[in-house]
């Protein structure tokens, strides 16, 4: 079980921002023919204001399912067995149901799907979805709605009208991805989601996205969720990093520390498996194995252990709790940190270098 206690993640750090939402202790399970099986176990995470965050990991890690707690929409059978999701000025989002929970999504808390054609109904104009949104959180005012949406638009390359009166056949998967950050922005909500923001869009189209979500985040002073597979894509933009595997939190902290100096076994076989920009593209590993799903992950001691080459026999029986090894940088394995890593100093600069450089 990971570490429950607050501020776990470093929330108590001296100058930390405040956190908009605080994940605490976060168990969200399936409910199968095996049993109930846990797709999230005890996960405790802060966003703050002000600061992207990356949920990184293999598919299956949990990172949708964590991501879809905070707006308290688990899809069943799963449900949220244990812990909280606190939003500032909302409340425990976990607790929340009906009328309340409505107004919630969308005013306060922005999620933008991963599949952006999957948000729009086809069988109306982004306009007309627009109204629709509108009129489900009781916007008095939906002139002053429109024209929020078209400020929105012009500010991420889009031509309004055209945008607002096209069906979403009618839109490129950049352009509705966009416009799916259109839609989570447009009620002012102060923290935004993003899950897989740059899944199936060319290189050219996720580089403007990217652009764009820094942008739009930065004016804002949004506290942000960057959820995605890439590494690629979290170098880019995130100010930190949580790392999921088998629907555990395995290593969290500040993104270019942890990606120069990664100190969780898995982490290290992420970012040794991610295709190079530069340098030897032959330096690349896959991961040995297979990651686990609901019904092959381990009951007991270590998710990662079968995995793992530094895997040890108390990893069998104890599952290691996520805990802050040095300043601001937290990891949840038996093994003691490398010396290197423990020596480790102020970061430098990234060049083109480092293990995740240039654009996705």
């Amino acid at each position: 079980m990971t570490d429950p206690t607050p501020h776990h993640d470093g929330a108590a750090t001296a100058g930390a921002r405040p956190a908009e939402v605080e994940i605490r202790d976060l168990t969200v399970v399936y409910r199968t023919e095996h049993g109930d099986l846990p797709a999230v176990s005890h996960a405790s995470l802060d966003l703050r204001a002000g600061e992207i965050t990356g949920l990184v990991g293999e598919s299956g890690s949990g990172k949708s399912t964590l991501a879809l707690s905070l707006l308290n929409a688990v899809p069943a059978p799963g449900r949220i067995t244990t812990g909280s999701v606190e939003v500032a000025g909302v409340g425990d989002v976990t607790r929340l149901t009906g009328r309340r929970l409505r107004r919630t999504r969308g005013s306060a808390l922005g999620y933008v799907f991963q599949a952006s054609q999957n948000s729009l109904n086809p069988l109306k104009t982004v306009g007309k979805q627009l109204l629709d949104l509108g009129r489900s959180h009781e916007v008095e005012d939906l002139r002053g709605l429109v024209r929020r949406a078209g400020d929105l638009c012009e500010r991420m390359g889009l031509d309004a009208d055209r945008v607002l009166d096209s069906y979403q056949h009618e839109l490129s998967g950049g352009m509705r991805q966009r416009i799916g950050i259109v839609l989570a922005l447009v009620l002012n909500a102060e923290v935004l989601v993003l899950d897989e923001p740059t899944t199936a869009l060319d290189m050219i189209s996720q580089a403007a996205v990217l652009d764009i979500v820094r942008s739009v985040h930065r004016e804002n002073g949004l506290a942000t969720l960057v959820v995605t597979h890439d590494m690629g894509v979290v170098s880019e933009i995130a100010d930190r990093l949580a790392v999921m595997y088998g629907g555990r939190i395995v290593e969290h902290g500040p993104a270019g520390e942890l990606l120069r100096r990664p100190s969780h076994p898995y982490t290290r076989a992420l970012i040794g498996a991610t295709a190079r920009i530069v340098g030897d593209p032959g330096l690349a590993r896959a991961l040995p194995g297979q990651p686990p799903d609901l019904t092959t992950l381990a009951r007991r001691g270590c998710v990662f252990r079968d995995r793992c080459p530094l895997a040890m026999p108390v990893c069998e029986e104890s599952d290691p709790a996520l805990s802050e090894w040095t300043p601001g940088r937290f990891r949840a394995c038996h093994a003691e940190p490398a010396p290197a890593d423990r020596a480790a100093a102020v970061p430098a600069p990234r060049t083109q270098d480092d293990p995740i450089g240039g654009r996705p």
